[in-house]
């Protein structure tokens, strides 16, 4: 049947209403262009992140239209009346739940809980039975922790497997193993078990096979490198000097503090090389290498060989053969999860009933799955009833936001300047949020906040008021939802305009500044002058005493130089300019002249003097408020969640109103009483004299300037007063 859908205005955008059940029941029936939201994420929102995990099938971090839709359709196959879950609340009538098995299963958590005659059931109940249960060694997820075994040997297992294969997370929080991780460590114990099997016949010196081996190995690179020396010196006796260690090493060494195993000492060779000379295993051999000699000789050579203490080229070549199966075997171990147990273990766990039992308690744990389903449904249902009225008003359309009944993207409230700031969001990433949130138009402030050693950041728009003293580096205080304030700290801005009013000062503002900047400036060069100035007197002063004598006069009759300067010579000084002082008048005259023809303009208006100066006005300020108009009129909501994680469907506008009511000025209490007398307050000024005087001073230059000459009698015409002196007279 077609449903009847009522919509209704806010930010700009047509939104759907949810009136009632059937339209919570007719949701999947509605245009997903229709809906504000099409995904937001899992966490950082004012919903119970266990309600939101249960919507999000996936386990993804992020819900969307199809989980919502899931949910409508579990609800109107639950509930009886889907009214019910629009209403909220912490608890729900065992009378209004339509499904007999959910109903069933809310009646025995009650009864559990020694609750028979209990006619609902809250959140808080069946939550406590949920936590009780998923913290059981058998908990219905197919996760066993080594607390599940009874059996000391079996419990090690499972701690093996865990430091090997890894963890699974258990429902109680714990980490812990399920059968695939289980399977994939047994087969490797399996592989390394076969290997180990395989090594038997390789052990050709029995239990001292591997001490040989090792013995070899510490070695069998210095042995290589003496018999390829003497058999190059065999070569060529010419290279037997030339092998063997050379002067300039030996007279390095010498200027050194060394030990048996010095790093350079180690790098000469084993022995002295001589052409078919055989392998000292003692005697005058490399220090470095003597105690792995003696190691391999007592390890490897004698089992082998018998007695010796040389070692040819042949007997070597008989060591190495004799021990090559056993190093080609222990070289070619399978890296497996079982590694780090030795081979004492990894027997015991092949050949033991570990195996049989740790599938028996993943099967026994899996088995209870159904029952933990069940009690979940009971949770599920309990949690919808309470959070999912506030879901769909954040997501299907944004009406807690608009009715300023704080929408769950919102953090909290941020005092500072003097105004409360409501629309708060929390970021991750100042940096990375600010990129997207830029384009919402709306002024923005990123705080750092911290309380007990915890640091966090949210974004705060400016939407009142203007920006004037809100900076880097400003504090303030913000409370988080749960009431705990937080010390915040204004870390960056994104400029935006806040208001037409605030556009419309802005260029009065800027020209202050740049006054200002300017009156400054002036100011600090002749603070610099003058500093100077002081400075060179005062090293005078210092130095009176070392001043040279004068030099007497030069002769009256003595020809001067051509390099003398103009004023020895005695030629006078320039008078002032007087085509400087021409050029000055004129700009005053200009100056003034402007001045005056335009408030004889204003004054030739008439009653319509008002628009003219409105016209000025605008015409100042007309330009940045056009541009803020034009952007306030794209301030919206979409871009700030969207920087979020929030997968926003239209533009939800933040207009000037609806801004104003996001960001609460600083008002007195109505029945609030002042005392306007302030000990402290700066003195004031005869202002009214200064407008009389500037009036007074605008009339004159109008009238110099023969502006008001058409409206007074010819008597004190400026040009009949001033005669070719007048302005007018000179055009």
């Amino acid at each position: 049947m077609s449903h009847t859908w009522h919509f209704f205005r806010a930010g700009g955008v047509d939104q759907v209403s949810l009136r009632n059940g059937a339209d919570l029941l007719a949701l999947p029936n509605l245009d997903q262009k229709l809906w504000v939201a099409l995904a937001m994420p899992s966490t950082g929102v004012d919903v119970d992140p266990r309600t939101l995990e249960l919507l999000d099938h996936d386990g993804d971090g992020r819900v969307r239209v199809p989980d919502i839709i899931d949910a409508v359709k579990w609800i109107g196959a639950t509930w009886k009346s889907a009214d019910d879950v629009l209403k909220g609340g912490d608890s729900l009538a065992l009378s209004a739940i339509k499904d007999a098995s959910v109903e069933t299963t809310a009646k025995r958590i009650l009864a559990d809980l020694g609750k028979q005659d209990a006619t609902s059931i809250s959140v808080a109940e069946v939550s406590g039975v949920v936590e009780a249960f998923a913290s059981t060694r058998l908990n219905g997820d197919g996760v066993i922790i080594p607390e599940t075994a009874d059996d000391a040997d079996v419990k090690q297992a499972i701690e093996e497997i865990i430091a090997g294969a890894g963890s699974v997370t258990d429902r109680s929080g714990k980490p812990g193993i399920d059968q695939a991780k289980a399977d994939a460590f047994f087969a490797d114990v399996d592989k390394l078990a076969a290997w180990i099997a395989d090594g038997e016949r390789h052990r050709s010196l029995g239990d001292a096979t591997a001490a040989a081996a090792d013995a070899l190995a510490a070695i069998k690179a210095k042995l290589d490198d003496y018999f390829a020396r003497v058999q190059l010196a065999a070569f060529d006796a010419r290279a037997a000097s030339a092998l063997n260690s050379q002067e300039p090493e030996l007279v390095m060494l010498g200027g050194k503090l060394l030990s048996a195993t010095h790093e350079e000492i180690a790098r000469l060779p084993l022995a002295r090389i001589e052409a078919g000379k055989a392998a000292p295993l003692e005697g005058p051999v490399n220090p470095a290498w003597a105690a792995a000699l003696v190691t391999f000789r007592d390890a490897a050579v004698t089992p082998i060989l018998g007695a010796r203490v040389h070692l040819t080229a042949d007997d070597y070549a008989k060591v190495t053969t004799k021990l090559a199966g056993y190093v080609a075997w222990r070289a070619a171990r399978p890296q497996t999860t079982a590694d780090k147990l030795d081979e004492a273990r990894i027997a015991a766990l092949a050949g033991g009933t570990h195996r049989a039992e740790i599938t028996r308690l993943i099967a026994a744990d899996k088995a209870l799955e159904p029952e933990y389903s069940r009690i979940v449904s009971v949770e599920k249902l309990l949690r919808i009833q309470r959070d999912f009225g506030r879901v769909v008003r954040n997501f299907v359309n944004f009406s807690d936001f608009y009715a300023k009944r704080d929408g769950a993207f919102q953090a909290g409230t941020l005092y500072l300047d003097g105004r409360a700031f409501e629309l708060v969001v929390p970021v991750a990433d100042a940096a990375k949020h600010s990129v997207l949130a830029a384009m919402s138009s709306a002024y923005l402030a990123y705080c750092e906040i911290t309380r007990a050693g915890v640091k966090k950041s949210i974004a705060v728009a400016i939407t009142n008021g203007d920006g004037d003293n809100i900076f880097v580096g400003r504090n303030g205080v913000f409370y988080d939802r749960d009431g705990k304030d937080w010390d915040a700290t204004v870390s960056k801005i994104v400029t935006n305009p806040i208001s037409v009013r605030q556009a419309f000062w802005s260029p009065y503002k800027k020209l202050v500044r740049l006054v200002e900047e300017q009156i400054n400036k002036r100011a600090a060069e002749a603070e610099s002058r003058s500093n100077a100035r002081i400075d060179s007197a005062a090293s005078k002063v210092a130095t009176v005493d070392q001043r040279a004598m004068p030099v007497p006069a030069p002769d009256a009759d003595a020809p001067l130089a051509d390099d003398t300067p103009a004023a020895a010579k005695g030629t006078p000084k320039k008078a002032l300019d007087i085509g400087l002082i021409a050029v000055i008048s004129l700009a005053i005259g200009a100056v003034v002249g402007a001045l005056g023809g335009l408030i004889a303009l204003l004054v030739s208006l008439g009653v319509w003097m008002p628009l003219g100066v409105a016209g000025i006005l605008l015409a100042i300020s007309g330009p940045s408020m056009l541009l803020a108009w034009m952007k306030l009129r794209q301030r919206n909501l979409g871009p700030i969640l969207d920087a979020n994680g929030w997968a926003v469907n239209t533009r939800a506008r933040v207009n000037v109103a609806f801004g104003a009511a996001l960001t609460r000025l600083a008002v007195l209490p109505e029945d609030a009483t002042r005392s306007l007398d302030d000990p402290f307050a700066d003195k004031r000024r005869p202002w009214k004299l200064y407008v009389f005087l500037l009036v007074l001073l605008v009339v004159a230059a109008t009238w110099y300037a023969g502006k008001l000459d058409r409206y007074l009698p010819e008597p004190v015409e400026s040009g009949t007063v001033l005669g070719k002196h007048a302005p007018i007279n000179n055009p």
